[in-house]
């Protein structure tokens, strides 16, 4: 399975209607591709920064739609008043304990590490981080993107409420620290967003 993650940093007065778009404009339009999977949206109303990412069975999918959301993502950038990066991923992990609700959170982290390193850092958080994410009140669910051409790994982890976010802090932090130490992983960013838009169907690898 892929994903394409689609980033805007824009103006924060703007992202209630970038969210609006997505959700009312954008969702049913890639929801009758074929190959559609999924879509999520997070959004930072203080920074303005928003990330667009949907999922793809199969990489002749994820082609097949590049041309038919450059549109979208055009206007969606127009909205939010910011560039819009692209990046494409493997889905290496992706595991649900419940199903999001409404004011839903999500904390990413973005790391990199040497390409042969990958596949045993995917195997290692899936057996030794997974259960213990678990134990985290309000956890809903936990997916990694992947590039295995340059190492690098994009890490959300959702919880029902900004409070439960905020309360597993610490134990994430230091379940963070620990990994990426042992796996000799560098983390780039740390970063929290509200999951505005949740329509998923991406099969379960843990």
């Amino acid at each position: 399975m892929y994903a394409r993650s689609t980033t805007i940093t824009g103006t924060p007065l703007n992202v209630d209607r970038g969210v609006t778009y997505v959700r009312d404009r954008v969702l049913p339009a890639v929801m009758g591709m074929d190959g559609f999977i999924g879509m999520s949206m997070l959004a930072d109303r203080h920074s303005g920064r928003c990330i667009v990412t949907t999922a793809w069975e199969d990489h002749a999918a994820l082609d097949r739609s590049a041309g038919q959301v450059k549109a979208m993502r055009a206007r969606a950038a127009d909205i939010l008043g910011g560039p819009a990066v692209v990046e494409e991923w493997t889905i290496a992990i992706l595991h649900r304990l419940h199903p999001t609700p409404e004011g839903a959170y999500a904390r990413v982290t973005w790391t990199s590490g040497h390409p042969n390193r990958l596949d045993r850092m995917i195997d290692a958080f899936g057996v030794s981080i997974v259960p213990r994410l678990e134990d985290l009140p309000g956890f809903c669910s936990v997916s990694m993107l992947v590039n295995p051409t340059d190492g690098r790994a994009s890490t959300a982890v959702t919880y029902d409420s900004r409070e439960a976010l905020q309360q597993s802090l610490d134990r994430a932090t230091d379940m963070r620290q620990e990994f990426t130490r042992s796996m000799g992983a560098q983390v780039i960013e740390v970063a929290t967003y509200e999951l505005v838009v949740a329509q998923l169907r991406v099969p379960e690898t843990v």
